[in-house]
């Protein structure tokens, strides 16, 4: 089983994502010794959404298109609401994220993110929970959703809003040291 002191993992991130559901996934993984890199569409910093207003500016430390998916283990999704409405009709985020499905490798999504992967169309049969307005979207996009902290299915990690953090990383750090996931290819 791999070590997350050997994993890679990849947050793909732009302007409008929930600040901590992108640094605190970031710095934990990290804490816990993964390699972890944010890459923002043409590779320049991105600048997070704050309670009620833009937050803090976070570098990136690669554009997405120069990224090596096959070199990592995981992908993490920021929610906000602005970040994934953005992601989701960007072409190059619905192939990494069907790179990383078809690998078996984790996908995890936090709140409003799970609209990337009812647009890469991966939940279909799976169950699966998110932030409560975006529940409809997932449940018509055929998954089960749950109210629950954080779920796992296959490899593929949702969870609500940042309070389901801690659990959310913890499960991300429990299925990469699983391994690779069998599926389906998307």
């Amino acid at each position: 089983m791999p070590r997350i002191e050997d994993s890679k993992v990849l947050i793909i991130a732009t302007h409008g994502f929930e600040q901590s559901e992108l640094e605190v996934p970031r710095d934990e993984l990290k804490d816990r010794g993964a390699e972890v890199h944010v890459a923002s569409l043409d590779g320049e910093p991105i600048k997070g959404w704050d309670g009620d207003d833009w937050g803090r500016t976070v570098p990136a430390d690669l554009k997405l298109g120069d990224a090596d998916l096959g070199a990592y283990d995981a992908l993490v999704l920021p929610g906000g609401q602005i970040n994934p409405d953005i992601l989701r009709v960007e072409d190059s985020v619905l192939s990494a994220v069907k790179t990383f499905h078809d690998a078996g490798k984790v996908i995890a999504a936090i709140c409003h993110a799970p609209w990337i992967l009812v647009e890469a169309g991966i939940l279909k049969g799976r169950k699966a929970t998110s932030y409560k307005s975006i529940k409809t979207d997932v449940k018509n996009a055929g998954a089960e959703w749950v109210d629950e902290t954080v779920v796992a299915d296959q490899g593929i990690v949702t969870s609500r809003n940042p309070d389901d953090l801690g659990a959310f990383v913890s499960k991300i750090v429990e299925e990469i040291q699983e391994g690779k996931h069998e599926r389906q290819a998307a």
